[in-house]
């Protein structure tokens, strides 16, 4: 199986896809997030995994349009705990950096971190591993990356510095793309858009279906329709599928007060029970070592 992922090696999004679907998957690393939905839209991987928002920083709003853009699948969802680490050249230390470089959002997230560096700098790059590849082949071990674990192992790099990271709840959730949607079992979650008329209490309605028949709502959230001020979308995650009953007369009930729905698919809810299960085996792991 390949699976799409945007970043270089090394990544976050390409540490979800390995966690998600296990080791024996083909990666293959994209430039931009549109080049994902291409890649699997064209048949030319199996899957794409994409970050749809951050527990810190919050939506990615460029994945929830895409989402509407290509006709695409979501059947799965994955939350990858992220911990960032300050990488540089093998013998580089922490007294002689002038500079760091990474993804504008994990220098925000590790910006604690960076003002206790004494007159160290920090620039944007376009991705976390992307920044480790940059000081690598810069061979200046004053210039410094904030990337994964995975990221200075993949280069033969330094760690410098562990979990510099504002705070321990960072977490991104990813959505995994097909061509063909699943069943995805008892267990779901199913996301979908929809817009509405701009009329009063319509949107009152529109939730009510949800109310109605005991589906818990996860996430809402709108975005602006674009060309139509002042009119937007809805993306909305619930518990349940789209093969259950209850959740198809919802469905039928809605789109009597929108112009436009679209169900984004129904995947296997995520489990943070396997998270914090993980993260406790790693904890031992370590006292073990």
């Amino acid at each position: 199986m390949i699976v799409a992922f945007q970043g270089e090696p090394g990544a976050y999004s390409e540490i979800a896809a390995l966690a998600y679907f296990g080791e024996g998957i083909t990666t293959e690393p994209c430039e931009g997030f549109e080049d994902i939905f291409e890649k699997v839209s064209k048949g030319q991987c199996d899957r794409g995994i994409i970050p749809i928002e951050n527990s810190v920083a919050g939506s990615i709003y460029q994945n929830c349009d895409l989402l509407l853009q290509f006709p695409l699948e979501v059947i799965g969802e994955y939350y990858l705990q992220v911990s960032h680490c300050l990488i540089g050249l093998p013998g580089a230390s922490l007294e002689n950096l002038e500079k760091v470089i990474s993804h504008p959002q994990a220098l925000a997230q590790s910006d604690r971190f960076l003002k206790s560096l004494e007159g160290v700098k920090y620039e944007p790059v376009y991705d976390t591993a992307g920044s480790v590849k940059i000081v690598k082949e810069m061979k200046n071990p004053k210039v410094a990356a904030i990337a994964s674990r995975r990221a200075a192992e993949i280069y033969g790099m330094d760690i410098l510095a562990n979990k510099i990271e504002n705070t321990a709840a960072n977490y991104t959730r990813f959505q995994v793309i097909s061509r063909r949607r699943e069943d995805p079992g008892k267990d779901a979650k199913t996301s979908i858009v929809f817009a509405m008329k701009n009329q009063a209490g319509v949107l009152y309605k529109a939730l009510s279906v949800f109310a109605l028949r005991d589906i818990d709502l996860t996430k809402i959230e709108s975005r602006p329709l674009v060309g139509k001020p002042w009119d937007y979308f809805f993306y909305i995650d619930f518990a349940g599928s789209i093969f259950e009953e209850k959740v198809q007369r919802a469905m039928a009930n809605l789109e009597e007060y929108t112009t436009y729905l679209r169900i984004l698919g129904s995947y296997p809810r995520f489990s943070f029970r396997d998270l914090v299960l993980g993260a406790n085996e790693g904890k031992k792991d370590e006292k073990t070592a």
